[in-house]
């Protein structure tokens, strides 16, 4: 089908809700490694993953190997069946969990909307309470009770919301919800928390779910200290803490294999999903022996833990073990930082503020950070990103407003990759006005 012709069906065949980047939808044919190839036939440098999904790289040959020869072996059995590719990928989770956590049993699932669901399953079935925490501008899938986790208007689709779920103020030193300076707040964010759990819910809650760096909500970054001060509170009213690694998770932030390890915690439940099989679809949610066992009844996912997505799953660990990918992304994420900002000096009232860990960037555009205007700039945003098109780079938006790009590449990608996106990138905003 030609690119016109796949855009006709998509409107005619998908539902209208169903979101779409760019005012022409970009109608995809192909990709390999850092390329993505229009039906139109042009090329396009990717610098979202897929929404951080497409790990390594499009078509890495390792896993593309493993996904052929697991197909032809064995495509699907569903959980009710142990085999060799969902237990290898367990035992690999298992050792990629700091031995303090005690975390090393696992419940495959096909989401992370899926995963963040067993999680909270697990919370309430241990604790034997319902009462949940959650993050204002967080983000956490499509189902009900997904979608009253969720801390983000724009994608509150449900009018009616699961009751017993609190959202705790966002921990946004750029839009501080307190009208605070960070250090000189003292965590007033974090401490909160226990004014929230005091007034708003029975006292006894069942746990916190938060993301360790906000995805959707726009690559936000919490205090270093945050989640030790947050997690205390949480703990000292008898919750679990939920750390939801959708999108940080696998090396994603640099240094660690998970976004909580910067923080100076320790999770009792951990979600996973995304860049864990390089683009097939498949989630886990990872607990302790003891909580795991707290589930009163048997259960089962049907498409859990599948043969196909996890030997792609354990073909993307191994080539993060081999590449090391924690140590990658810390390097290039200083490269991609350091170019960010570099954008932001010669652009310094339209871009507000560069933040983010490892190869999870972003930008945050605004009306004046010099004015102290800080005033989302939406149509500056809508400009560069149909810019950023044309030039052939695809990179992410997210935050409240949607004036924030979020920048993610495979992580397999090269230091050039990284400068010629950065280079289109500077180019765009030169070429829709920023200043």
């Amino acid at each position: 089908m030609t690119a016109d012709e796949i855009r006709e069906k998509a409107k005619r065949f998908l539902m209208p809700s169903v979101i779409q980047y760019y005012a022409e939808n970009l109608a995809v044919e192909s990709a390999a490694g850092l390329r993505v190839r229009g039906a139109d036939g042009k090329e396009y440098l990717d610098f979202f993953g897929g929404i951080l999904t497409v790990s390594l790289a499009h078509g890495q040959a390792d896993v593309v190997n493993a996904v052929q020869v697991q197909v032809q072996r064995l495509s699907h059995l569903s959980t009710l069946y142990p085999n060799e590719p969902i237990v290898a990928v367990a035992e690999l989770l298992a050792g990629m969990m700091p031995a303090e956590t005690g975390i090393s049993q696992s419940f495959f699932v096909a989401s992370g909307t899926e995963a963040d669901e067993m999680a909270v399953m697990l919370a309430m079935s241990h604790t034997g309470r319902s009462e949940l925490i959650a993050l204002r501008n967080g983000y956490s899938g499509r189902s009900a009770l997904a979608q009253s986790l969720m801390g983000h208007a724009n994608w509150r689709v449900l009018p009616q919301q699961i009751a017993g779920i609190k959202h705790a103020a966002q921990p946004d030193c750029y839009r501080c919800p307190f009208g605070l300076t960070y250090p000189n707040c003292e965590l007033r964010c974090a401490k909160d928390l226990e004014n929230l759990i005091q007034y708003t819910t029975t006292g006894q809650i069942a746990g916190f779910l938060a993301e360790p760096v906000q995805g959707v909500g726009g690559f936000v970054v919490p205090p270093k200290e945050y989640f030790e001060v947050a997690v205390g509170i949480v703990r000292k009213y008898g919750g679990v803490f939920i750390a939801d690694e959708v999108q940080t998770g696998f090396g994603r932030t640099g240094e660690h294999w998970w976004g909580w390890e910067h923080f100076g915690v320790k999770p009792d439940i951990v979600t996973m999903a995304k860049g864990i099989a390089n683009g097939l679809p498949a989630a886990n949610c990872m607990t302790t022996p003891e909580i795991a066992r707290s589930l009163p009844r048997s259960t089962l996912s049907t498409f859990g833990g599948s043969p196909v997505p996890m030997a792609a799953a354990r073909a993307t660990i191994e080539t993060m073990q081999r590449e090391d990918i924690r140590g990658r992304s810390k390097r290039l994420g200083t490269v991609l930082r350091d170019g960010l900002l570099a954008i932001q000096a010669r652009f310094p009232h339209t871009i507000g503020q560069v933040r983010g860990l490892g190869l999870m960037q972003a930008i945050e555009l605004v009306v004046d950070e010099k004015a102290g205007d800080r005033t989302p700039n939406t149509d500056l945003t809508a400009r560069i990103f149909e810019a950023t098109r044309r030039r052939g780079l695809l990179i992410g938006k997210g935050g409240r407003w949607g004036n924030v790009f979020r920048v993610a590449p495979p992580m397999l990608i090269s230091e050039a990759e990284l400068a010629e996106g950065l280079g289109i990138l500077e180019a765009s905003c030169a070429e829709a006005g920023a200043t």
